[in-house]
């Protein structure tokens, strides 16, 4: 959650689904039916009603770079008051877009976003009067990292002097007109999570949460090349694409160790791209058509939800009901069925941002899609909420989209899962 915004990158995703359509798949043997299959309809207590707030290029907040921090407050607070409106109970904000951060970290500088000029410091603390502001309004607040995005430009010169890119440029890969850090070395990850942790320490936030970008979303005709790193540090892999799962496997591992070791009160959750594998191309995966996390962006995120290693998750379901390529109702039952047994909530990614837009398959014209969203995903016990994207959409709400939604499902306030 990327490039030119977060809704870009989701625009992206949608692209790529297009681009990347397999073959027809199978339904995937023993898979759960869209309807009663967890009866009797109980859940733990608490329900997840989020929104995410996306800073990368000024999606949502800041409304754009240089506001006065007095400003910058006042847009923050009142995204808050509005969750609160919309009897909503969490929300996730976007604190390191790109290798930088919302809050004096030691480690990366400032993110343009607030000033226009990285490694210029705000005049305030967002993230600390972030969480401050959120408990005092019964709200809790997930950090949001995107742990490899250096910038969405594959320009060093442009980035502050003193970025660990420039300072360690054997670190980066560029592709696709952009720089990331390369997961397959044990330095990058190690940093990684030193800059993450550092919010941990400091702040009492009540999750870490990444989102989909582990490596890259394929780009046609060019390659990510970390040969050297696979030649340094893939020693007895069978292929390069187990090597990169591997990395990430160690990624959230180590993360998820080193929350519960500094903040055991903190969740760690995930939301990964909606689709984890195609039954054409593996019969546990899912009865979809789609770009695959398994093997495009290297994110196992069905083992994480097995084995349990992380708190949450909440893969981005993104489609409409009846969706050929990834029908939301195929998708929950699926996911649903992976999150039975284990100690991972799962929570559903909403794609609030598609309610009436022109350019969208003619079901998110309808007002009432998403509130159809919630009403099936109800039949499953293990759905123990949902996460809307974004603030600006919850916000706006041309549509009427998530007034349907508060109307039909949150007429009360809920708590979140403990």
């Amino acid at each position: 959650m990327h490039r030119k915004s977060r809704l870009s990158r989701r625009a992206f995703a949608a692209t790529a689904l297009s681009a990347l359509v397999a073959g027809g798949g199978a339904l995937a043997a023993g898979a759960a039916t869209a309807g009663g299959s967890d009866s009797p309809r109980r859940r733990g207590p608490g329900e997840m009603r989020g929104m995410w707030v996306a800073s990368v290029a000024n999606r949502d907040w800041p409304s754009k770079a240089g506001l006065t921090a007095a400003q910058q407050r006042a847009e923050l607070i009142k995204l808050l008051d509005q969750a609160v409106e919309r009897h909503l109970n969490a929300v996730i904000l976007q604190v390191r877009p790109a290798a930088d951060a919302l809050w004096p970290s030691p480690y990366e500088p400032w993110s343009q976003v607030l000033t226009g000029t990285q490694g210029k410091a705000p005049g305030w603390d967002p993230l600390g009067t972030a969480v401050e502001e959120a408990h005092a309004r019964g709200l809790e607040l997930h950090a949001w990292f995107n742990p490899y995005r250096i910038a969405n430009h594959a320009d060093p010169t442009k980035l502050v002097a003193s970025h660990p890119a420039r300072v360690h440029p054997d670190w980066v890969v560029t592709y696709g007109g952009k720089m990331y850090y390369n997961p397959g070395l044990p330095e990058v990850r190690a940093f990684v999570q030193k800059a993450i942790l550092d919010a941990v320490r400091k702040y009492p936030v009540d999750a870490v949460h990444f989102d989909d970008y582990f490596y890259p979303y394929p780009v046609a005709g060019q390659t990510f090349d970390d040969d050297a790193a696979f030649d340094a540090h893939g020693g007895g892999f069978d292929t390069r694409a187990d090597w990169r799962r591997a990395n990430i496997d160690k990624l959230v591992l180590e993360t998820a160790a080193r929350i519960r070791q500094i903040r055991p009160t903190a969740q760690f959750g995930i939301s990964p791209f909606g689709v984890w594998r195609n039954a054409s191309t593996d019969p546990l995966g899912s009865e979809t058509k789609a770009m695959q996390a398994y093997d495009d962006v290297f994110a196992d995120t069905r083992k994480w939800v097995r084995e349990g290693w992380i708190d949450y998750i909440c893969p981005q379901l993104y489609w409409n009901i009846g969706f050929a390529v990834a029908d939301y109702a195929k998708l929950v039952p699926w996911w649903a069925k992976q999150a039975r047994g284990s100690r991972t909530k799962l929570y559903v990614g909403e794609a609030l941002y598609k309610a009436g837009d022109p350019a969208q398959p003619a079901a998110w014209q309808d007002p009432a899609e998403l509130s159809k969203h919630l009403a099936l995903a109800s039949d499953h016990t293990q759905v123990r909420g949902h996460v809307f994207f974004a603030a600006r959409e919850v916000a706006a709400d041309p549509t009427g989209a998530m007034a349907r939604v508060v109307a039909d499902h949150y007429q009360e306030p809920a708590e979140p899962p403990r």
